[in-house]
């Protein structure tokens, strides 16, 4: 499953919270979607400390850069720390 896969992506960020919804259902037949799914991601982690928004993005995305665009179309992130 997915968000199985996405899980074990991003478990090197040791979360302490992790919630991962798959929107998908509510984005069918939405323009440009080349088939990938729409995921909501919370995430908390202390690999976090001192990095900025956009840096604890771009761990993310590394982490799952080869399942974009094709199995995730949109990823909605929200990364904290504890």
């Amino acid at each position: 499953m997915l968000q199985d896969l996405i899980k074990e992506r991003l478990a090197f960020l040791e979360p302490t919270h992790l919630n991962l919804k798959d929107l998908s259902d509510l984005h069918k037949g939405h323009k440009g979607n080349t088939g990938g799914g729409h995921f909501d991601l919370e995430i908390t982690s202390s690999h976090f400390l001192g990095k900025s928004t956009i840096m604890r993005h771009r761990l993310i995305y590394e982490a799952l850069k080869d399942l974009i665009p094709h199995k995730i179309h949109a990823l909605s992130i929200k990364a904290d720390l504890p």
